[in-house]
């Protein structure tokens, strides 16, 4: 039992500091990868939430008879309400995007528009 005590001492600084380079070669490669693709993920998002949108409108089109003639239309507790920004009374994609119903289509268009 006590030649294997004998031999535990830790790690040497010269161990963690090797674990500190793996670490920060790893985190440099993957935060550029990161921060690159957070408008691609935004951009699936809003496609997304175009798709609930339009399903949506079908429910609203079986539910009512009618068809959807604004965004406003959804706002109930039956479809979109969550989703709603409560100050503006909009619904935003992810990517920023405010989502309008056009032509019987729902449209994503920047907020600007």
């Amino acid at each position: 039992m006590g030649k294997y005590l004998m031999n535990d001492r830790g790690f040497t600084l010269v161990e963690m500091l090797l674990v500190m380079l793996v670490i920060t070669v790893l985190l440099l490669i993957m935060i550029p990868n990161v921060t690159k693709n957070t408008s691609v993920i935004g951009d699936k998002g809003c496609e997304a939430l175009l798709s609930m949108v339009e399903a949506q409108m079908q429910a609203y089109r079986l539910d009512t008879g009618s068809n959807v003639t604004t965004i406003d239309d959804l706002n109930t507790s039956d479809y979109l309400a969550d989703r709603f920004d409560e100050t503006t009374a909009t619904l935003n994609c992810p990517n920023g995007s405010v989502i309008t119903i056009d032509d019987n289509k729902a449209i994503a268009s920047s907020a600007g528009q």
